[in-house]
C-alpha cells in the first residue's frame, strides 16, 4: 500500500518537533462581554486644532488672486530702486525651488525648508516656481496663494515680485532675502 505525500509530511513534522510542549504564559484574552473603553477622537481634535490654527494665522494673500495676477511685496524700508532691480531680474539668482505638483502643505513645508537653507548659506536672491494654477479649477492658484502667504510671514524676506516671462512669469517669483537674520 502506497502512502500519500500528505501523510509522509505529517509524520516528518511530528518527528521534527518531537516532544515539544506549549509555552506557559499568563496573558489572557479579555472576555468579550466586558465593555470596551470609550474611543478617543484624537484625529477629530487634531482637525479642529488645525482649523483653529489656520483661522488664527489665516492667509495674508488676496483671496481674489487669479492665475495670471502678479505678486508684488516689499517690507517697509525697502527702497523703490531695490524693488525695480528685483522686478527687472537684475539680482543674480543663487537658488531655485520648483513646487509644481506638490500639495499646499507639502509646498509650504518645502518652501520653509528651502528658505532656511538659503539663509544659512547667506544667499541673497532666489527664485520660487509655484506655477500659475491653471489646473486648480475653481480653487484658483492654491500653491501661489500659499507661497504668497509664507513669503509675507517670513521676516527674512525683504521683497518679492513675479518673475520676468523668461523666468516663469506669473508662475514664479524672485525673492530678495536679508543677509542678516534677526
Amino acid at each position: 500500500m502506497k502512502r500519500r505525500p500528505e501523510a509522509e509530511e505529517s509524520e516528518l513534522f511530528r518527528e521534527a518537533v518531537g516532544d515539544v510542549r506549549p509555552l506557559a504564559h499568563d496573558r489572557r484574552v479579555p472576555p468579550a462581554d466586558r465593555p470596551r473603553p470609550p474611543a478617543r477622537a484624537r484625529f477629530a481634535r487634531a482637525e479642529r486644532r488645525a482649523v483653529l490654527e489656520e483661522s488664527l494665522h489665516g492667509e495674508l494673500a488676496d483671496p481674489l488672486l487669479a492665475p495670471g495676477d502678479e505678486l508684488v511685496y516689499r517690507r517697509p524700508g525697502v527702497q523703490d530702486g531695490v524693488l525695480r532691480k528685483l522686478r527687472r531680474g537684475q539680482y543674480r539668482i543663487q537658488g531655485e525651488i520648483d513646487l509644481h505638483g506638490l500639495t499646499v502643505a507639502e509646498a509650504r513645508s518645502e518652501l520653509k525648508e528651502f528658505l532656511a537653507d538659503a539663509l544659512m548659506l547667506g544667499v541673497q536672491c532666489v527664485r520660487v516656481v509655484h506655477g500659475k494654477g491653471l489646473r486648480s479649477g475653481h480653487r484658483g492658484p492654491v500653491v501661489k496663494h500659499a507661497v504668497n502667504a509664507v513669503l509675507r510671514r517670513t521676516s527674512a524676506v525683504l521683497a518679492f515680485v513675479s518673475a520676468r516671462a523668461v523666468d516663469g512669469g506669473t508662475g514664479a517669483v524672485y525673492v530678495l532675502l536679508s543677509r542678516t537674520t534677526a
